[in-house]
């Protein structure tokens, strides 16, 4: 279980990430600031709950992929939390795959400057 300041520092650095996809990339678009945090907390709890069940479901498709389906799933969870969501869409699944790369990317990085930042 993260810290609590660990876990607000996380939503918020995710909503940023959120709003620099959609700067970088025009098939995601978010509309404000209150939508990426809304957005970052849906795609979260996605990420928490289903994920898991769609990993284990899938799991021949994603041995016989070599591991590839899971950018599948990624983008399907993406795609799926703007669905949800008003303030935040994403235009087709081929925007969704690489919207959720650059997200994934960019939560590697955040991920790893919070693991710097809180092991004092």
């Amino acid at each position: 279980m993260l810290p609590p300041m660990k876990l607000l520092a996380k939503w918020l650095l995710g909503a940023c990430a959120l709003l620099l996809v959609a700067h970088l990339y025009s098939g995601v678009v978010v509309q404000s600031f209150s939508a990426a945090l809304v957005a970052a907390l849906v795609i979260g709890l996605l990420n928490t709950v289903l994920r898991p069940i769609l990993i284990v479901l899938t799991l021949p498709v994603t041995l016989i992929t070599i591991g590839l389906f899971l950018f599948v799933i990624n983008a399907l969870m993406f795609w799926a939390a703007a669905g949800l969501l008003s303030g935040f869409a994403v235009k087709g699944f081929g925007a969704a795959l690489l919207g959720s790369l650059i997200y994934s990317a960019m939560g590697v990085v955040i991920d790893s400057a919070l693991e710097r930042l809180f092991t004092k």
